[in-house]
């Protein structure tokens, strides 16, 4: 007899919205293991997240298109947003820049060029004459990782879901036709499913159940609330500055500026720390493009985003460890993509069709699958 019906290891957004779903589709006594002692402390918690319509390759793309309406929903269910308006403006300062966003950006659909004196105008803390093309997401819109997480959970304890913190996973094994999972207080979990969403662990979680890796790999990467000088040109409404080259991103925050290199430092699964040089490139690439001379910071973070090979989300399982799935590779859009993915990752779990607002946006099974990446 199975002590519970699904077990979930990681209590990010990934675990905990799939965790979510699976209850809400009728998963009885599901546990959710988390090794921290609180959730969401790594990379959720750590995320300057916004909904970029067009974000990333089309199999991401798709994903975030269909969150769009289940956002919306998710709203309605908890009587408040996660999505507020904040217009995304790609900058192009070199001939590269300029290149990939007329190459690699513009055709995306949802992005609309602009001229370099539309760009100053749209965020006038931009140096003149330091642009040479543009664009905006108009569309974009700042999200609310912690809101979101904080919903997630709170439905799935509400219909039944076990949260357990604390909870390293030392152990994955067969029992019969299903699993056993111990925990590192000695506690073991029998289960006839096992969702793997630990985030830049995965891999050694895998390994416990002497699964092949799927190859993720983790990158640091660092941001900084920098102060604004007194009569800077920032408005709280200005738009999320992004280079085309993905050099660096700004974006009001409260009375301040949060700002980033957009470095991808690869790392091993852990705490990351911010590296003093990368928060001085920081501000050195965003004075460069600006008139702000931002000179201190209020604080600083980092987080990891985990990738696969081919930088697309990674769910399914193996035909020679049945019941044993993983739900992982969100990369720089574990939020944005939340809704869909999750409900993506919950029929793919339980083998059922996957929902219909999924495929009209061009969401395939097949892109996010296992196997493609093996």
């Amino acid at each position: 007899m199975r002590s519970h019906g699904a077990a979930i290891i990681g209590g990010g957004i990934a675990g905990t919205s799939v965790a979510a779903e699976l209850v809400a589709a009728g998963v009885e006594r599901p546990v959710l293991l988390e090794a921290e002692p609180e959730l969401a402390r790594h990379t959720t918690g750590r995320s300057a997240a916004s909904y970029i319509p067009g974000h990333g390759p089309p199999s991401t793309q798709a994903l975030t298109a269909a969150s769009e309406d289940r956002f919306e929903a998710l709203a309605d269910e908890a009587g408040h947003g996660f999505l507020r308006p904040r217009p995304v403006l790609r900058v192009a300062t070199t001939a590269e820049e300029e290149r990939v966003l007329r190459e690699e950006l513009l055709p995306l659909g949802p992005v609309t060029e602009l001229g370099p004196d539309d760009a100053v105008r749209r965020w006038p803390a931009l140096r003149p004459g330091a642009v040479r093309a543009a664009a905006v997401v108009e569309d974009a819109r700042d999200a609310d990782p912690i809101g979101l997480h904080q919903h997630y959970r709170q439905r799935f304890r509400a219909l039944g879901g076990e949260i357990r913190t604390g909870a390293r996973v030392v152990g994955l094994g067969r029992r019969g036709s299903g699993w056993r999972v111990t925990v590192d207080d000695g506690g073991t979990i029998d289960t006839d499913l096992v969702v793997v969403a630990a985030g830049a662990w995965t891999d050694r979680v895998l390994a416990l159940a002497g699964a092949a890796p799927v190859g993720l790999t983790a990158y640091r990467r660092t941001i900084a609330i920098a102060r604004i000088p007194p009569g800077a040109p920032v408005r709280p409404d200005d738009p999320f500055a992004v280079s085309a080259g993905d050099r660096w991103y700004a974006k009001p925050e409260g009375t301040h500026l949060l700002v980033s290199p957009s470095e991808e430092t690869p790392q091993e699964p852990g705490d990351a720390r911010p590296d003093e040089l990368d928060v001085a490139l920081a501000l050195e690439r965003v004075n460069a493009v600006t008139t702000l001379g931002l000179r201190s910071v209020v604080t600083t973070w980092a987080g990891q985003r985990t990738f696969a090979p081919d930088r697309a989300l990674v769910v399914g399982d193996r035909p020679e460890h049945p019941g044993l799935h993983v739900f992982a590779g969100q990369g720089g859009s574990g939020i944005e993509t939340a809704p869909a993915a999750a409900a993506l990752a919950a029929s793919v779990v339980l083998g059922v069709e996957m929902p219909a607002d999924l495929r009209r946006h061009g969401v395939r099974a097949a892109d996010y699958g296992v196997r493609r990446i093996l």
